[in-house]
């Protein structure tokens, strides 16, 4: 019976407490992440090549500060400090574009959006279904959102794709 009432006491904390912090989480990856989506919006209309990316990275910056405000209003309901800059891994993706330009710096935004998107869509879904809550309804309120800009991201990929195709095609 002691071990029981052990297992209960200590057993159930971790789970309680885990239950707890996955918005809490979910809500300070996502202020990184949008914080991460405006400068590197910036970036894309200060180093991209081509019209779309440029475009693009607009409407990254317009969409993900509006989005970081909704956050940051999750964030205060939630009792948890919201963060002032993207985290490690976006920082380094900042940084390895930024050492890019023109044609080279447009392929590697172009796939690292698309990949980012993916990944972002799952963990809002996953939020979305699962959570509830403050965090859970930033996540249904931005899923749209996400989705265009992946939407857009694989348009700009399957141009990009088609136009090296073209350019390969030219030299032979």
């Amino acid at each position: 019976m002691k071990k029981f009432v052990a297992a209960l006491m200590f057993g159930a904390a971790p789970l309680v407490l885990a239950a707890q912090t996955a918005p809490d989480h979910f809500i300070k990856d996502a202020i990184e992440g949008n914080l991460a989506e405006v400068q590197v919006g910036d970036l894309a209309q200060q180093k991209g090549a081509s019209q779309g990316v440029k475009e693009f990275g607009a409407k990254l910056a317009h969409d993900h500060t509006a989005a970081n405000e909704k956050a940051k209003q999750a964030a205060q309901s939630l009792g948890v400090t919201p963060p002032t800059k993207p985290g490690v891994k976006q920082a380094m993706m900042y940084h390895e574009l930024s050492a890019l330009s023109g044609e080279q710096f447009d392929r590697h935004f172009i796939t690292g959006m698309v990949k980012d998107h993916k990944d972002d869509i799952a963990k809002y879904e996953k939020e979305a279904q699962s959570g509830s809550g403050p965090a859970a309804e930033y996540a249904k309120q931005i899923l749209p959102d996400l989705r265009k800009h992946l939407n857009i991201a694989e348009h700009l990929e399957a141009q990009e794709k088609s136009a090296s195709a073209s350019d390969t095609s030219k030299m032979k």
